[in-house]
């Protein structure tokens, strides 16, 4: 038997199908108790038979929640985006969860969208591995669900819980480590100035100031990469070691590097932040400040289920970084 092809079929198609009620194949469906297996196995087969699948949005409504959890990453290419949503799909699963992904492309006008779309979609939480959503969305999203924002926000939203790096002591702690390998002419590469890199911009200055090495020197890709790096690689003051603000901008560095024949880590020492899968892979790997990208996802959804479970008040997490050191650094 089978519907019109202009009409899905509905849960009263297949009751009739099977020859019982409506409400029987509701909990047949569910896999709840009290239906027989062989009247469970007849549902079934008339549901495949007439191409019948359950309506989430009004399973949603009567149920009053939708098993989905909204997670938005700023840029999708950045590993340590990826790695965190893949801690967060990974807990969401263990909650009987799935994760719907939105990817802000860099955007910040295309991440607020994503948070008032994931509010739209009537995702029972919403995580957000961005700084750059607007504060006043955030919000409001969070009277319709709770919250979470991975990353340094230049102002704390109402009623948002948040995830954050040490990011000053991070990139301090990268800096001593350089210094204790005899390193005096240390620069500080960036391809942001969002809160996250302004901290450990902030951290990087303050351990060359401890150290009395050398007057900070912080090179900006933000609008001319290759001709900021050919400063940085190319004059007679060349650094003998460089800090980056993420493992990507590091990579960069040591491509530079090598296109003009310098050699990492005897004449140029370079540092990452994030530790991602990236830093692994290079050749050298990549020294680099490790946050533990998966755990903050894991951690993420678990400040969502305190939520799902009754918690009313704000919970603000800092997480302490650690260095791992490889070849990058000598």
């Amino acid at each position: 038997m089978r519907t019109p092809a202009n009409r899905r079929p509905t849960i009263v198609d297949v009751a009739s199908a099977a020859g019982v009620s409506k409400s029987l194949v509701s909990l047949a469906l569910r896999g709840d108790e009290g239906v027989s297996e062989t009247t469970r196995m007849r549902i079934i087969d008339a549901a495949d038979a007439l191409g019948y699948r359950s309506n989430a949005v009004a399973r949603a409504l009567v149920q009053g929640r939708t098993a989905l959890v909204g997670a938005i990453a700023t840029d999708l290419a950045n590993p340590y985006h990826s790695e965190v949503i893949g801690g967060i799909e990974r807990a969401a699963g263990a909650h009987g969860l799935e994760v719907v992904i939105g990817h802000g492309q860099r955007d910040p006008r295309r991440i607020t969208r994503w948070v008032d779309r994931m509010i739209e979609l009537n995702v029972d939480g919403l995580i957000v591995v961005s700084s750059w959503a607007e504060p006043s969305a955030l919000a409001l999203a969070a009277a319709a669900a709770p919250v979470v924002v991975v990353g340094r926000m230049p102002q704390q939203a109402r009623d948002v819980d948040s995830i954050v790096s040490d990011d000053v002591g991070g990139a301090a702690m990268a800096v001593r480590h350089l210094i204790e390998r005899g390193h005096r002419r240390i620069a500080f590469v960036t391809s942001s100035d969002r809160p996250a890199a302004m901290a450990r911009q902030l951290g990087y200055e303050t351990a060359v100031a401890e150290a009395d090495a050398n007057v900070p020197h912080v090179v900006s890709l933000a609008d001319d990469a290759a001709r900021a790096l050919a400063a940085l690689l190319d004059g007679r003051e060349r650094p003998t070691a460089v800090l980056a603000n993420n493992d990507v901008t590091a990579v960069r560095v040591m491509d530079a590097a090598l296109d003009r024949g310098i050699r990492v880590p005897d004449q140029l020492a370079v540092v990452g932040y994030d530790n991602t899968v990236m830093a692994s892979l290079v050749r050298p790997t990549l020294t680099t400040v490790d946050q533990p990208n998966d755990e903050i996802g894991r951690l993420a959804m678990a400040m969502l289920a305190e939520r799902f479970e009754g918690r009313r008040v704000e919970r603000h997490v800092t997480i302490s970084p650690a260095l791992v050191v490889r070849g990058s650094s000598g």
